[in-house]
């Protein structure tokens, strides 16, 4: 069964920092381009960083400069390195992989379960 599944949210003050991975498992064939989105209460899911297989990377405007996204292709994994948090960044986060199952002829779009972060002021 393919998973993606994060780790590394939690409670953090104004300014501080928090590393977010998420690592796909299953019969994975290739992945290409991952990412991290988050959802605020009452707000829609919004995109906030991606990553594509060769590390060209993407960041919303908002977290440009503050957030660093990385993987490891050996581990199936995407990062989030988060620092000078700002409590419009508590959210839940989501990563998601577009990637291709072995024996699939195209790649899908899967999703991880979401991890809370929340800066508190």
């Amino acid at each position: 069964q393919l998973q993606l599944v994060e780790s590394g949210g939690g409670l953090v003050q104004v300014g501080g920092s928090l590393r977010l991975s998420c690592a796909a498992s299953g019969s994975i064939f290739s992945i290409n381009s991952m990412g991290w989105h988050r959802q605020a209460p009452g707000n829609q899911r919004e995109l906030v960083s991606t990553i594509t297989s060769t590390g060209r990377t993407n960041y919303a405007d908002s977290v440009k400069g503050r957030f660093t996204i990385s993987r490891d292709n050996a581990k199936n994994t995407v990062y989030l390195q988060m620092t000078n948090l700002k409590p419009e960044d508590t959210a839940v986060y989501y990563c998601n992989a577009d990637l291709r199952r072995t024996g699939w002829s195209r790649s899908t779009n899967y999703w991880g379960q979401g991890t809370q972060v929340t800066v508190s002021s």
